[in-house]
């Protein structure tokens, strides 16, 4: 390790002593964590080894990799975090309900909820694929632990991180003040600080958006996305550059070193669903990051991190990247009237399908 890199043990170390009294529970908890996303990356990165040897699906074809890695990983994460005292609960994507932990082991007094594996359709096709966790306090009265612990908006949240697995393993991560990024450097199997005090530029050139689901927007994210391709000849006189990952944590960790804005915004597919980000462990998580990074987050009409949850799988949509885009687009979905109508196209003028005008 070169001189001067402090391993995520010491920052952690370094972090509670910055707070006396505290117990030591917390930075237990970070570390569990980094152990859990270590050998989750290890698994990751053996692709089609790991995928060839698992079960049948249910109309007895070969399973993909993608869905027998989101089973180990979810394993994995509960496996290495239950048992070590922190927690009382755990809840993640691949759980119906929330997972108490058993009787026999001590309980701590956090909630975890987690996405175990985002972006897990990547890993057959070999792109990158991530962690997502939140920790929550958990109520003080030493009941059962229910359901309706978990639901606490995400500014309540005690901290948030994610891991991108990637040419390099990322930890990327907040404790409410400021965003720590670490890299994990195998020779010595630990995350070393390599990204220290992470921040986001207020201005960009830079989306990330889905365009196949263009037909379906509402109107103010139209407005914003014809705009940006509009370019020098738009209303916003630049030039902007349009990607996507369909990977969470890669275009989260893109916008965090780069900048940008990111969009998965309310579509009319489905009227009873208002977005498709999961909240307690998707879209709360990554607004936390995003703000401690100095960005913004939102649903399009309110802070996702004031967003009250009501059920525990509960989606949302989901906007977020450098703060002045994302004021932007906040305020389009306030005047949402204005901008191209439904019966407009991205293809609609100039396009690779249609010639420019003359």
């Amino acid at each position: 390790m070169p001189e001067g890199l402090k391993t995520l043990t010491r920052y952690t170390i370094e972090q509670e002593h910055r707070h006396p009294g505290s117990s030591g529970e917390f930075s237990a908890l970070l570390n569990v964590l980094a152990t859990a996303t270590k050998i989750i990356a290890n698994q990751v990165t053996r692709g089609r080894i790991v995928g060839s040897l698992g079960a049948q699906s249910a109309d007895n074809l070969p399973p993909t990799v993608h869905r027998k890695m989101d089973a180990i990983a979810n394993d994995i994460m509960v496996d290495e975090s239950q048992w070590n005292g922190p927690l009382v609960a755990m809840l993640s994507e691949q759980m119906d309900g929330f997972h108490p932990v058993p009787a026999e082991y001590r309980r701590g007094k956090y909630l975890l909820a987690f996405d175990p594996l985002d972006g897990s359709s990547n890993i057959d096709v070999n792109l990158p694929v991530g962690t997502i966790f939140s920790v929550l306090r958990a109520p003080e009265d030493a009941r059962e632990p229910c359901a309706a612990d978990f639901l606490q908006p995400g500014a309540r949240q005690v901290c948030a991180g994610f891991t991108l697995y990637g040419p390099a393993t990322m930890l990327v991560l907040t404790t409410g003040s400021g965003v720590d990024g670490f890299t994990l450097d195998r020779e010595i199997g630990a995350f070393v600080l390599t990204h220290p005090r992470m921040r986001i530029p207020q201005d960009t050139s830079g989306f990330a958006i889905n365009a196949a689901n263009e037909r379906f927007w509402e109107r103010p994210v139209r407005r914003y996305v014809h705009e940006c391709l509009q370019g020098v000849e738009g209303p916003r006189g630049r030039d902007f550059n349009m990607r996507w990952v369909a990977s969470l944590v890669a275009d989260v960790f893109h916008i965090l070193t780069r900048g940008g804005v990111y969009l998965y915004p309310y579509d009319t597919r489905y009227p009873a669903r208002p977005g498709r980000v999961s909240l307690l462990y998707g879209a709360n998580p990554i607004a936390l990051i995003v703000e401690q990074a100095g960005g913004a987050a939102t649903t399009g009409h309110e802070r996702v991190l004031e967003v009250i949850p009501n059920e525990l799988h509960q989606r949302v949509p989901l906007i977020f990247g450098s703060r002045t885009e994302v004021e932007r687009i906040e305020r389009y979905h306030r005047e949402p009237e204005e901008g191209p109508s439904f019966d407009a196209s991205l293809f609609g003028t100039r396009s690779l399908f249609r010639p420019a005008p003359h």
